[in-house]
């Protein structure tokens, strides 16, 4: 009996591992079909920017908030800054650091963001900002410096002439499948958490980014014409939804963020949606469950996300040892976007072939670069994207 009860035991072991066992062979990949970018739902082509923004845009943002990140609410009744921490003599002298408390109310109810960021003081105008969604702990953008991780390389990044800043997730939606209701769900909007197409905690993180560039609207040191946004993983997901759908934000920057994030859903290759669905289900829509192992009756495909930033700029970013983030698949992508660019006039003509690993491509409103290594965010990766931003901003 005994025997008998562990050969059960096996199959089921077996079954489950095989149902969520990862493709890691190009060769098995098989044949997609993407659907169209630039073919809108009553059957046309879409073939001027003009019809781009007035018709297929608008229907692309409706199927990913309907499909995939559910709808971010815009609404709510005030909010107020307070900077709660000034040193304008930060980093020996180089940097002005704020630490600030935005706070927004709805309702009568409230929540707060604390905001860390850093600005150059060489820089005797407006400094252009790297806003990071950040999932890692507060502790990793140490104000007193003492703790310093190549996560946020804060004096690199200062030193480049540029600012450098962040929130804890926790503050807006806790990255947890029980936890994440906390925050701006349960107390400004808890009418999200009843729909199946309601904000979750992807969406959540990007709406605490919008707020962020509320405040930096109103700071004198900081450009906000100039708003770079960064996110690794999971925050490079929330970083690319965020960066479609706020038109303030100048480059998006999405780090190894796989599947759901810059990786074609489609390609069977590392993560799938019925892995991330199950493991991370409150950073999706309810909706976003039954595309699990039927990827394509997906209405959409992550290079129209990526599309949905044009004609601003966008720059995805891999690790060649990062398989479950599908670095050809983010590149593939990045390629499939391309013709929505081209209706602003915009030359992206990226090379066909991804690039060799640590080779950085560079090209009018896009960039790619596939570093050797492991997943994570480095200095490495930041030397990368603070090249591509000093060559979109001379433009």
């Amino acid at each position: 009996m005994k025997s008998k009860n562990a050969i059960i035991i096996f199959i089921l072991i077996v079954t489950t591992l095989n149902s969520f066992s990862q493709n890691y062979d190009e060769s098995k990949v098989g044949e997609y079909k993407l659907p169209e970018l630039l073919v809108r739902e009553d059957g046309k082509d879409v073939k001027t920017k003009s019809e781009w923004e007035k018709i297929r845009r608008p229907e692309i943002v409706k199927l990913f908030e309907n499909n995939v990140y559910g709808k971010v609410p815009k609404d709510f009744d005030n909010i107020d800054f307070k900077v709660v921490n000034k040193d304008e003599s930060a980093m020996n002298g180089k940097a002005t650091l704020k630490e600030v408390a935005i706070t927004v109310s709805r309702g009568n109810r409230s929540i707060t963001i604390n905001l860390i960021m850093f600005t150059p003081n060489k820089v005797k105008v407006p400094a252009p900002m790297f806003l990071v969604i950040n999932h890692r702990g507060v502790q990793t953008m140490d104000v007193s410096r003492q703790n310093k991780d190549g996560f946020w390389p804060a004096e690199e990044v200062i030193d480049a002439g540029f600012g450098i800043s962040g929130f804890d997730v926790i503050d807006v939606s806790p990255d947890d499948n029980e936890k994440f209701k906390e925050g701006v769900l349960e107390v400004l909007y808890p009418d999200q958490i009843k729909m199946s197409n309601g904000m979750r905690g992807l969406g959540a993180w990007g709406w605490g980014a919008s707020r962020v560039i509320d405040y930096f609207e109103k700071d004198k040191l900081v450009d906000a014409t100039k708003i770079i946004s960064v996110g690794h993983s999971r925050g490079g997901k929330s970083s690319l939804w965020f960066g479609a759908q706020d038109e303030r934000v100048a480059i998006t920057i999405s780090n190894e963020s796989g599947n759901s994030g810059a990786a074609l859903s489609r390609r069977d290759f590392g993560e799938t949606v019925e892995r991330i669905t199950k493991n991370f289900p409150y950073w999706f829509s309810a909706n976003y469950q039954q595309y699990a192992n039927n990827e394509d009756k997906l209405p959409v495909d992550q290079h129209m996300l990526l599309a949905l930033i044009a004609p601003r700029a966008v720059y995805v970013a891999s690790a060649a040892d990062d398989l479950w983030a599908d670095p050809k698949g983010q590149y593939l992508a990045l390629k499939e976007s391309q013709p929505v660019f081209n209706l602003y006039g915009i030359e992206t003509n990226l090379p066909i072939e991804m690039p060799k690993i640590n080779e950085q491509v560079i090209r009018p409103h896009m960039g790619f670069h596939n570093r050797e290594g492991k997943h994570n965010m480095t200095p490495y990766d930041w030397q990368q994207f603070i090249n591509f931003a000093n060559d979109y901003f001379k433009k």
